[in-house]
């Protein structure tokens, strides 16, 4: 399998894809598709931020990678009327390196940190303080004779955004007035961002084209724009141009990106899972030799959308095969639904 090949329905932004990404972003709240109680909370915490003439409360965005929380982030920079700045918990070493960025945010600026919750633990701790008192403390010097000097810090606004919720602690999290979890999309709403897309991007969608995509992009918008893009590629070099459901389903053919959006690796488990454990269970190393491929990539890779999309269950004694897997790789499932007792096993999961 290409690097290409297994990037396709990867829902992490791709390095070369960041300018073309960022050309498509809505600007304004009521651009924004789906997600429509999040938009709804967030107007309102906005709207209210501004009659005060105050910064909003800190905001935490949760979620899949892919579904809009640094979009978000930028709109509610655009509806404030306010400079964003924007880092990632990983790039936050240290304390001092969170100190040098709060003590340099204007009045009303936003800050937002991706990934949140992989910043160091000394720099959380620095902004326990910053977020609720819009104070640090710096240290000068070591040992006996370090000491702390207070620094008032302009009031701002952060906007947190992590793809698991779980690792964040709980005193960091606490500190967040407004906390909004994103959902997946359901195939209508992708198929407004393919037509916005489309239209950004001067493709001809037509018909049931921008349907048949959306079905195929596992409820992620970042995914639906990517195979967008890689359809209108075949569309000017093997058709007319005009991205039709029957140029869809052909480019994404090419794509290996099936009518459920499995790509290669997805099938490739699936059909080690049935074909040659009969189902399971069956465990995780195991199913990865049978494939290939790293007991990460598995696991983080193919995994959860298999689980998502109720064609794999994880269960105490392995992993195993459902039902609807036997039947979309065309097999029959043998008596009980295949495995060691699955079915017991997949109520106890």
């Amino acid at each position: 399998m290409t690097e290409f090949e297994e990037d396709v329905v990867d829902p992490a932004v791709l390095p070369d894809e960041r300018d073309v990404e960022n050309s498509l972003r809505p600007r304004q709240l009521d651009e924004f598709v789906g997600q429509p109680k999040v938009r709804e909370q967030l107007s309102l915490v906005l709207e209210s931020a501004m009659r005060r003439n105050r910064p909003p409360d800190h905001i935490l965005l949760s979620g899949p990678p892919g579904l809009g929380k640094t979009s978000l982030a930028m709109i509610v920079a655009a509806e404030l009327g306010a400079p964003i700045r924007v880092t990632s918990g990983p790039a936050i070493e240290r304390a001092g390196d969170l100190a040098a960025l709060l003590t340099s945010l204007g009045e009303g600026e936003v800050l937002f940190v991706d990934e949140i919750h992989r910043i160091a633990r000394p720099a959380e701790e620095l902004l326990y303080m910053a977020m609720e008192d819009f104070r640090v403390d710096v240290v000068v010097g070591k040992g006996p004779g370090a000491t702390a000097i207070p620094l008032d810090l302009a009031p701002f606004t952060l906007i947190g955004a992590t793809t698991r919720a779980g690792l964040l602690t709980g005193p960091l999290r606490d500190r967040f007035g407004f906390t909004a979890h994103m959902d997946f999309y359901d195939p209508d709403e992708l198929e407004q961002v393919l037509r916005r897309s489309a239209d950004l991007l001067g493709v001809q969608l037509r018909g049931d084209g921008g349907a048949e995509i959306a079905s195929r992009s596992r409820g992620t918008p970042r995914i639906a724009n990517r195979l967008l893009r890689r359809v209108r590629d075949y569309a000017e070099v093997r058709a007319d141009g005009v991205v039709t459901t029957a140029v869809a389903a052909a480019a994404l053919a090419v794509y290996d990106v099936d009518e459920l959006g499995l790509d290669r690796l997805d099938r490739a488990v699936l059909d080690a899972l049935v074909r040659r454990f009969g189902g399971g269970p069956v465990g995780v190393g195991t199913l990865a030799v049978a494939v290939g491929e790293e007991v990460e990539t598995v696991e983080e890779v193919a995994e959860p959308f298999l689980v998502r999309a109720g064609l794999l269950a994880r269960t105490p004694r392995g992993r195993v095969a459902t039902p609807a897997a036997w039947t979309h790789l065309g097999a029959v499932p043998p008596p009980g639904g295949g495995g060691d007792s699955p079915g017991r096993t997949l109520f106890d999961a």
